[in-house]
């Protein structure tokens, strides 16, 4: 499989540039795969739905609680008074941060720049252990004046935008841009950390929304990933199976690991909303993916990290149904989203063939794209 076999053209008028007036009005297309149907409905009919046997009998409904770090910083260097943009990753410690900076090369240990805060920054010298994935030296380290923390950066911090969003950061994206439910203590034990994009499934979700899946007697449960470059850095490599995924850290509760394995154990569809969701679930996943309603093996409790890479010939062992947006060509997600659909074909790219046949019926039909796009249920 190449790059290419997961490109699709895309008008950019289907490109969500905001979200919509109201959360949780967006539409919702269910695409059934052993049928091959599409419906079209509304996010907000997702209870109704589920509760009338869309997804079998009490599915349980998966979410991932990270919250979005404000990692956008916006600098001034003081050598040439050149705007500089840093996306900040995780912290090494209370003064130094690994970043993501455009130019990278230009980029050299000793540069300075000031921020908002007056605050001012130096890169310097990274750890002496090489990322794997970092093969085109796409990353710096930032050591700041003074301490730089989540408090900090919820003051002068910036929401951090997808570039294909193509604008700064608004007043509505420190709202709209995290999940209602996104919590700051989630993972923790895991030490500091907080998400670099948003897990964009759960955006649609609203505190009404939850409710009314708590009325329609539906089971939902929380766990934690922390979004980072493995979730959003493209591919870069012809061959797909040459890309490596950075890692991201996870934290999976006892009680929520009980309630995942007690669905499955008793047939119930597991529910994965998002792709981090989903590749969470399957990193911590002890056993292979079964043949029948009854799953194999059980969900680990606890931290880890992962670096997973699901593409097409993946067989899912923990993720029954998955909500997930529509994914920009030639991502990591769309390629996560097409080895789902392909679940049960023979052939490796039928998924794809699906997916891109889906996006191609919700392109027609006037669907959002993207972050702050519309949703779809693959069943």
């Amino acid at each position: 499989m190449t790059l290419r076999d997961f490109y699709f053209d895309l008008p950019r008028k289907c490109i969500a540039r905001y979200p919509s007036p109201e959360r949780g009005k967006s539409r919702l297309m269910i695409l059934d795969r052993p049928s091959l149907r599409r419906k079209h409905h509304m996010v907000e009919d997702l209870p109704e739905l589920l509760a009338s046997g869309l997804c079998g009998p009490q599915p349980l409904l998966v979410f991932n609680n990270s919250r979005v770090r404000r990692a956008r910083l916006p600098g001034i260097s003081l050598a040439t008074g050149a705007a500089v943009d840093f996306l900040l990753l995780n912290p090494l410690d209370r003064h130094t941060w690994k970043v993501m900076v455009p130019r990278t090369r230009r980029r050299k240990p000793g540069s300075r720049y000031r921020f908002e805060g007056n605050l001012e920054g130096e890169i310097v010298e990274g750890p002496v252990v090489k990322d794997p994935a970092d093969e085109d030296g796409g990353f710096r380290f930032l050591r700041f004046d003074v301490p730089v923390d989540d408090t900090w950066l919820d003051l002068h911090g910036h929401m951090p935008l997808p570039a294909y969003i193509n604008r700064r950061a608004e007043a509505i994206d420190g709202e709209r841009y995290q999940t209602v439910y996104a919590d700051r203590t989630a993972g923790a034990a895991l030490g500091p950390g907080a998400s670099a994009a948003a897990p964009t499934a759960g955006l649609h979700f609203t505190g009404e929304l939850l409710k009314a899946l708590d009325r329609a007697g539906l089971e939902k449960t929380f766990i934690t990933l922390h979004v980072g470059l493995g979730t959003f850095l493209p591919v870069r490599t012809q061959d797909i199976k040459e890309h490596v995924m950075h890692e991201e850290s996870y934290s999976i509760s006892a009680g929520a690991a009980r309630q995942i394995n007690a669905a499955g154990a008793s047939g119930r569809k597991i529910i994965a909303v998002g792709t981090t969701s989903a590749r969470t679930l399957e990193s911590a996943w002890a056993g292979e993916a079964g043949t029948g309603k009854i799953k194999t093996g059980e969900l680990r409790a606890g931290e880890g990290r992962t670096s997973i890479f699901i593409y097409p010939g993946y067989r899912f062992k923990a993720v029954d149904a998955l909500l997930t947006n529509f994914h920009t060509p030639g991502s990591t997600l769309l390629m996560l989203a097409s080895a789902f659909a392909g679940q049960g074909y023979s052939k490796p790219l039928a998924g794809r063939d699906l997916i891109l046949e889906t996006y191609a019926d919700a392109i027609r039909e006037g669907y959002r794209f993207f972050s702050y796009g519309d949703a779809m249920l693959i069943i």
